[in-house]
């Protein structure tokens, strides 16, 4: 009998077209429940892919990252609420972030706000013109989030635990960055295995290459739930 998907496990599609995402779903079979459809398959298909897993069963992640003048980002919230999607990122601003919970209304969609990009250091950040640091920095929109009314925030493995702290058990915390001890870092700057992950405290983690360029997919989804599993 087949092992049964964790959908605490969510695999981001980052491909440039529909057909190569519905490939990578294919290979990796019933391993995953949970896909995330990025900024790339946005600019051409996304929307459709998205009806289509959904319409196959599966929970979708929409990461448009949303990032404008409250009217806007309200709007598009507002018909992306329609959607049955499951999981929508906006950018972690006060103004941003109240627009996007104001569009979704009473739908299922839940709003996640986007802390500091896994890819960013403290040293980036002060190139950015920030004076604080990534911690310091993810614990402010944090706070922000929950006063907006964000069913939970975006945060590295490495700030996981202080999202859970403040946002109590049922926040949504959602950690990018994730690589099993066995698969190459890439660009994460602020990287965790799953099982570590998990224990600090994320309701989900995103582990994207390590599974899609793997030479057998599905056999990869497979050890990062063996891993997951262990966390409980």
């Amino acid at each position: 009998m087949a092992a049964a998907a964790d959908p605490r496990l969510i695999v981001p599609l980052d491909v440039p077209t529909a057909d190569e995402a519905r490939a990578a779903v294919e290979r990796i079979g019933e391993a995953v429940s949970f896909y995330k459809v990025g900024l790339e398959l946005f600019a051409t298909d996304g929307m459709a892919l998205a009806r289509e897993l959904k319409a196959a069963g599966k929970q979708v992640f929409l990461d448009w990252k949303l990032h404008d003048i409250p009217t806007t980002v309200e709007r598009a919230a507002a018909a992306l609420s329609g959607s049955g999607c499951d999981f929508l990122t906006v950018h972690g601003e006060p103004q941003v972030m109240a627009a996007a919970v104001r569009g979704r209304g009473r739908s299922g969609l839940k709003v996640l706000a986007v802390t500091v990009l896994t890819s960013l250091a403290d040293a980036d950040l002060k190139e950015m013109g920030y004076a604080e640091t990534a911690r310091a920095l993810v614990e402010r929109r944090i706070h922000q989030a929950i006063a907006a009314g964000c069913d939970g925030v975006i945060a590295s493995p490495h700030e996981a635990a202080l999202a859970r702290a403040l946002g109590g058990s049922d926040f949504l915390v959602v950690t990018p960055g994730v690589r099993p001890d066995w698969a190459a870092k890439n660009d994460q700057a602020r990287a965790a295995t799953p099982l570590a992950a998990l224990r600090s405290g994320a309701s989900h983690i995103v582990c994207g290459r390590p599974i899609t360029a793997a030479n057998d997919p599905h056999e990869a989804a497979l050890r990062v739930v063996a891993e997951m599993a262990q966390a409980g």
